[in-house]
């Protein structure tokens, strides 16, 4: 007898966002797999009967003519599958632009094959310090740091690639493309109003609604008042891990399948890959105790061969002898392109990675963890154990020996504690 279909699907915009959802299913009872890229049916077969099917991508960093093609793939296997919920798993702040990472883009790709008229949009994720009221985003600076709204948020506002310049969600949307767009704001989600408020956010046309989430208690509300439109036919839903917190609400599964919270460092050394340049990750490095470290100077790595190799020997036989952190310097002058950086940042850590042999390996940077890890022979990605809100850890799959169960964090710039890598480094 064929296995049931996975009732939820999702497509992260880059590795990070993606392994978090992958930890949000898992430690609710569903049985979860992340695939690197649209798997081949031998993968799907060594997965096993799977509740949720993930897909991580690369479309944050892309313009919306690399999306579509990525994107109308991505929707078709998941539409094949039968996938009730697919989730497009953005930022949770939303970083976005018209001319890179466009969630309109990603919008118009998808809805095709998931034909539900309505596409709701979740505008907070409350556990990492996300919140959106009256459509207006705020985002804590740093975990446990101070709120700020998101056009005034001291990284977010300045963010090298996709500044946020605007709070509103709707008009931050609608520059990208997408509209008309309703509203459903926290207070609906309280009493019995909630339905009301969803056919008035609705009138005039709109297909797509923003739902404020300013508590974590508000997604249980959106919960019970989708789930008749989610019954009636396939949905597309866009935001960060709280679609997937709210799909628990929606679809509970058998308590009790999560992967056990203890999860031992396996004998060996750990390699950190630090490419982002939040000062939320740089003041974690700062803090990081027991690495070597070697500095990556981005002008050199892409203008010079000789660099790269000798970054690989200094790492390799660094790694002989214990825990190891290669971080990106920061440039000088003009900055570079942060794509050909990480794509450079991703085929050095392959090399270092075919000779050396890392027990762990933690990569911090959003653009970066995404561009590293496919640069792997990996094809897969499963929950192991809780690390940070975030940032889970997580089992490589590959058909490579030498990466088949490797250990893998992978670490948005504004995510974790001061002492991220102390902790994701046990």
């Amino acid at each position: 007898m064929a296995s049931p279909a996975p009732h939820y699907g999702w497509f992260g915009d880059d590795f990070t966002g993606a392994t978090d959802t992958l930890a949000t299913l898992a430690e609710r009872g569903f049985r979860a797999l992340l695939f690197l890229r649209i798997p081949t049916p031998e993968q799907l077969a060594a997965a096993g009967p799977l509740d949720a099917v993930g897909i991580a991508g690369a479309t944050r960093s892309m313009a919306p003519a690399e999306m579509t093609p990525v994107l109308d793939a991505a929707g078709g296997f998941f539409a094949d599958l039968g996938v009730r919920l697919m989730h497009y798993k953005c930022c949770s702040t939303f970083d976005s632009a018209p001319h890179v990472g466009s969630l309109s883009a990603a919008v118009a790709a998808l809805k095709p094959y998931f034909p539900n008229p309505l596409v709701p949009i979740l505008g907070g994720q409350p556990n990492l310090g996300r919140y959106c009221l009256f459509g207006q985003l705020f985002a804590a600076a740093g975990t446990g740091g101070e709120v700020h709204r998101i056009d005034r948020h001291p990284t977010m506002s300045r963010h090298p690639v996709t500044p946020m310049a605007e709070a509103d969600l709707r008009r931050h949307l609608a520059e990208q493309g997408l509209g008309p767009l309703g509203l459903v704001d926290y207070r609906a989600h309280e009493g019995q109003g909630g339905a009301a408020a969803l056919e008035k956010a609705r009138a005039g046309g709109a297909q797509a609604v923003l739902f404020d989430v300013s508590r974590t208690e508000d997604l249980a509300a959106i919960a019970r008042l989708l789930r008749g439109a989610l019954a009636a036919s396939p949905m597309l839903m866009v935001g960060a891990s709280s679609v997937a917190q709210m799909a628990a609400e929606l679809r509970p599964v058998q308590a009790g399948t999560a992967r056990s919270a203890a999860a031992l460092r396996k004998a060996g050394p750990v390699l950190a890959l630090v490419g982002s340049l939040s000062p939320v990750t740089r003041a974690q490095a700062e803090n990081a105790a027991g690495f070597s470290r070697l500095q990556i100077d981005p002008a050199r790595l892409l203008a010079e061969t000789g660099h790269a190799e000798e970054l690989r020997r200094q790492a390799v036989a660094l790694l002989a002898v214990g825990d190891t952190m290669l971080m990106t310097r920061s440039p000088e002058g003009e900055p570079l392109a942060p794509r050909a950086v990480a794509e450079a940042t991703g085929r050095l850590l392959r090399e270092i990675m075919q000779e050396a042999r890392a027990a762990r390996l933690l990569v911090a940077g959003g653009d970066t963890s995404t561009l590293a890890i496919e640069a792997l022979d990996v094809w897969g990605l499963s929950y192991r154990a809780p690390m940070v809100p975030g940032a889970p850890l997580c089992r490589a799959h590959s058909a490579a020996a030498y990466l088949d169960g490797l250990d893998i964090v992978l670490k948005g710039g504004q995510m974790g504690p001061p002492d991220f890598f102390a902790v994701a480094a046990r």
